[in-house]
């Protein structure tokens, strides 16, 4: 892979404002790929048949509400299920005995109030959960953990690689690294993670009224690292994603919101461990699940199972545009014309807007007769089928 350029973002070293995440991020769902991955099916001995319950959220100091996701799930060794778990006291409390309570807006969703909570890095904080009758009435609690502060990322940028030479019979293929350099001059943070939100404009071949969007997309990959054996707490050249032809990100413009988080050396083995899971060769899971510890655990009764970690972190964010020119990216609309129907007229086309759409109207006039070309994917005729028309505001602002 040839490397054509290198592309820095750099800040001055400015005070900016920490962002505290108290983050309560499941294995659950990897445990299932897990489960289904296995050459040899592992049972563990859990004498318990009892469900398990399954948590997910994330909780900021940002002047947002934050969600917590409960649901309940069978026991390893049978059919997987997750149902939502309704009808719990769910809520937060600190080292200085404040409680903040969230409010159930759906079955198993539970949100606060941007209002009363918001973090704050030094503190200490636990989740709280107290599940109804139907549910076994157990109060489940997690360790408390302390806010450390997280300094702000340095750098985001990128390389253009080139993936394939331009010869006379191929053309050129063009692919972008992403790398993030980082930094604690303090050297209090020595364990560090990162994910990210994606954005890109979706531009359609055809002249519909859903022609232009805005796409988002998440990380699905664990980013952790440590500093624990240099002298100082630097990160450089952390190669956070790897962005290829076989995408349209690369297409028109693409931006990357990079989230930095702190923890402790307990979570960061928590996240290691997942890590390693996730990436084994022939199957996401060779390892015991249940070598995961969580700091989740059962007041009422320790043979229930919690699967989670509590996770406290402070947060700080750095978003970088990519409008470069790259060659070889995929055309997903490509091959969108289905039929070319002898009408101009489409509300007459058996199955319009539910089978079939439009994605040009000739109009017939005296030297020539009317026709409608149509396409039986959706995407090929409504950018909204991915994305929406509704322009971010950090778009708006990046223009100015």
């Amino acid at each position: 892979m040839l490397i054509t350029g290198r592309h820095k973002i750099t800040h001055k070293k400015t005070r900016v404002v920490l962002s505290c995440a108290c983050l309560i991020y499941l294995i659950y769902p990897v445990l299932l790929l897990a489960a289904m991955s296995c050459v040899t099916e592992f049972i563990p001995q859990v004498s318990e048949e009892r469900e398990l319950l399954v948590v997910e959220g994330l909780i900021t100091d940002q002047p947002e509400p934050y969600t917590v996701k409960l649901s309940k799930a069978s026991p390893f060794g049978k059919k997987s299920e997750v149902i939502p778990l309704g009808n719990c006291m769910v809520s937060v409390t600190d080292n200085l005995g404040n409680r903040y309570y969230l409010n159930e807006q759906s079955t198993g969703t539970y949100v606060s109030d941007p209002a009363y909570f918001r973090g704050v890095v030094g503190r200490s904080y636990s989740l709280n959960i107290k599940t109804d009758r139907n549910a076994g009435g157990f109060t489940f609690e997690s360790s408390p953990v302390e806010m450390i502060p997280v300094p702000p990322i340095d750098s985001i940028y990128y390389e253009k690689t080139v993936i394939q030479e331009k010869t006379e019979d191929d053309p050129q293929i063009d692919g972008c690294q992403i790398y993030l350099d980082t930094s604690d001059p303090e050297n209090i943070n020595r364990y560090f993670r990162w994910d990210f939100d994606e954005c890109w404009i979706l531009r359609l071949l055809w002249p519909v009224d859903n022609m232009k969007c805005w796409v988002y997309d998440k990380s699905r990959t664990i980013h952790i690292k440590n500093t624990t054996s240099l002298d100082e707490s630097a990160i450089e050249a952390y190669p956070l994603t790897y962005i290829t032809n076989e995408t349209d990100r690369l297409k028109m413009e693409y931006s990357i919101l990079v989230n930095q988080y702190s923890m402790n050396e307990e979570e960061y083995n928590f996240w290691e461990k997942l890590k390693t899971l996730t990436e084994q060769v022939g199957g996401l899971y060779d390892v015991v699940p249940y070598s995961i510890t969580s700091n989740l655990y059962c007041l009422d009764d320790q043979s229930v199972k919690v699967l989670g970690y509590f996770s406290v972190s402070a947060k700080s964010s750095k978003r970088i545009f990519i409008k470069d020119k790259f060659e070889g990216i995929i055309d997903r609309y490509a091959d969108c014309v289905t039929d070319t129907l002898p009408t101009d007229y489409p509300p007459s086309i058996d199955g319009i807007n539910v089978r079939v759409w439009a994605l040009l109207v000739n109009k017939s006039s005296f030297t020539s007769p009317g026709y409608t070309i149509i396409t039986d994917r959706k995407g090929c005729a409504d950018c909204t089928d991915r994305g929406t028309t509704t322009e971010p505001d950090f778009w708006k602002e990046n223009k100015k």
